[in-house]
């Protein structure tokens, strides 16, 4: 009865150690999410801003000589820059590692060294 009451502690312990190693990386992730969010909207405002003037300020300086190819052009600069982006947004999302990769490696250890010594508690046939 003590070995299952000594098993039952440890299976306890390992799974309390691993519940809070999941609070710190979701606690960690969510830090990141907040900033990534909060800096990238101040970005896309400010941004946005000196788009506006800064394809005004080109209209009216081209506006006597060629007003539509100016526009065109600037169009053209606005697509691309916002292609730029959606493609940088999808490389930073995708990262190689999945999101609780830490809790996972130390689950799927836990599970293998459970398994081990499953395995050597068990008698085998060459005895």
């Amino acid at each position: 009865m003590s070995s299952v009451q000594g098993l039952a502690a440890t299976m306890m312990a390992i799974l309390q150690t691993r519940l809070a190693l999941l609070a710190t990386e979701v606690e960690e992730e969510k830090q990141r999410l907040l900033g990534v969010l909060a800096w990238g909207a101040i970005a896309i405002l400010m941004g946005a801003v000196a788009s506006v003037f800064l394809a005004g300020f080109i209209t009216v300086l081209f506006w006597d000589s060629h007003p539509l190819l100016v526009l065109g052009g600037l169009t053209a600069a606005f697509a691309l820059a916002c292609a730029w982006a959606v493609n940088r947004v999808k490389a930073i999302t995708a990262s190689p590692e999945g999101m609780l990769a830490a809790s996972l490696a130390e689950l799927q250890a836990d599970h293998e060294a459970l398994l081990a010594a499953a395995k050597g508690a068990q008698p085998t046939d060459k005895e």
